[in-house]
Parts: structure tokens; sequence; C-alpha cells
């Protein structure tokens, strides 16, 4: 099965955004500047993430946004910053290698939690979206029964439904 082409979010400052991520050492691949019938125009940009599919952003100019309009799909409409997220790939060593690149920016980890099957360090870029770098240890199993089973379970007891530590 494919996996996905990109991911595309809307980025206020086009520049700022290309230097976070080609310092995280995901190289700007293509970028498209389009008209836009309403008489504004985007830009459209793509890195690369190592994977198959690439992580996007829309610079928009007039094409319908409002003027106080808010880049972080979390917090933009009101949830947590963690709750829509990009999750990179990663090891221990590149997790340690974006903490020394953000920390030589005097950028501080957002948070950093092991949640039993991963290991995760966590960052916010300049759009206010959250990024995070996701180590398996040793990952999920795998069970689409038990997933079907518990999209309408609620925990109890204080345990995580669907971990079997």
């Amino acid at each position: 099965m494919p996996g996905f082409h990109h991911i595309a979010y809307a980025c206020k400052d086009i520049e700022e955004t290309t230097r976070f991520y080609e310092a995280l050492g995901f190289p700007l691949l293509y970028t498209e500047v389009s008209p836009h019938p309403s008489g504004g125009f985007l830009r459209h940009i793509f890195f690369e993430t190592g994977g198959q599919g690439n992580l996007a952003f829309f610079d928009v100019h007039g094409v319908g946004e409002k003027p106080d309009w808010d880049s972080a799909i979390s917090t933009g409409v009101g949830l947590p910053v963690w709750v829509n997220h990009i999750a990179f790939d990663a090891t221990v060593e590149r997790q340690e290698e974006a903490r020394g690149i953000m920390d030589g920016q005097g950028i501080k980890p957002l948070m950093e939690i092991d949640h039993g099957w991963c290991h995760s360090l966590y960052y916010t870029d300049p759009n206010g979206i959250m990024i995070e770098f996701c180590r398996d240890t040793p990952g999920y199993k795998a069970n689409p029964e038990e997933a079907h089973e518990l999209l309408t379970a609620v925990p109890s007891g204080g345990g995580v439904l669907g971990r079997k530590d």
C-alpha cells in the first residue's frame, strides 16, 4: 500500500520556516509560486523528510485568509499544542542531533516523554506546530482487532488501554 505523498500546513514566515527545517536536516526540494483567482498568490514549498513523503507548507497572500489567521494547528483552534503534530522517525542519534541543533539556537524542548513503546522529544516550529522526534522502544505491536474494539473504550484504574507492558 502506498504511503502519503506530502502533508501540507500553512506558514506565517516562509524564510523562518525554511531556516528551521533545513537546520534540522530537511532540505528544501521544490518551491512553486502560483497566482490565485482572488488576485492573490501562494507559495508551496516541499521539504525532504527522509521517507517517501514530503513535508510541505503554504505561504499565502490574499487567497481568502483572515487578517488575523493563526498557523498553529492545535492552539489556533483551542486545543493543547500536542494534539495535532508532526512526528519524525528517529534514532537515539537523531534525537541527540536535533537536541544539539535546537540548543545551539537557544530552543529548548517543549517536552520529552517516554511513552513505554516510544521515546519522544518535542519542539515547536516557527508556526506554532509541534514536531516530534519519535524513537520506537520497542514500538507498538499492531493489533487491528483490538484497535477496533478500543475505539469506544474509556480508561479506568489509571492504566493505558492497548498497552500490554
